[in-house]
């Protein structure tokens, strides 16, 4: 099992149960999935560009990205309906905790000027978004290799019902958020 689903199972579980005195295990909120996704915009035309930000996200996630595409034609922005546009990839299960604990204590730490994570971020069903200027933050990428930044959005959500609950969640978890 892993450490985060583990320390979760044990710990974190418990701790939010009595601290908002849920009277089933089943209220107690959990991780659901966690959703990576990249919009590449016009570069996803070039080919070569969007095999390297595949690759990289396959790298990264774990899990072969699917293909997003425009779902109607924009003549402002030179979009054709069916033109590729982004990458996304959903975590669940072993991945998803994998990825967050790579992310908890590889990730946050090789941030440059890395103060804590924004705990204005949350939705108001307890869900977090966060984004990541740049990929040569995760260990898996090779310097060496990146011909471009190429940044993405990070979304985690729960089972929460308030933002509050999912703050506690994560911060339980070992999310380093920044005192406001």
């Amino acid at each position: 099992m892993n450490n985060l689903k583990k320390e979760y199972k044990e710990i974190v579980s418990p701790k939010l149960s009595k601290e908002f005195q849920y009277k089933n295990c089943h209220q107690i909120p959990k991780l659901e999935k966690i959703v990576i996704s990249s919009s590449l915009g016009l570069n996803a035309q070039n080919q070569t560009f969007l095999q390297k930000a595949t690759e990289e996200i396959r790298l990264i996630s774990g899990q072969q990205p699917v293909l997003t595409k425009a779902k109607k034609s924009i003549a402002g922005f030179k979009i054709r309906q069916g033109m590729p546009l982004g990458l996304v990839v959903t975590l669940r299960r072993k991945k998803m905790y994998a990825f967050l604990e790579k992310t908890i204590k590889l990730v946050f730490p090789r941030i440059r000027d890395f103060r804590g994570l924004s705990p204005k971020n949350f939705d108001k069903y307890g869900n977090y978004n966060l984004g990541i200027s740049e990929q040569l933050v995760f260990p898996e990428i090779n310097y060496d290799t990146v011909d471009k930044r190429r940044g993405f959005t990070i979304t985690i959500v729960t089972s929460a019902k308030t933002a509050k609950e999912g703050f506690y969640l994560l911060k339980e978890l070992g999310f380093p958020f920044a005192s406001s």
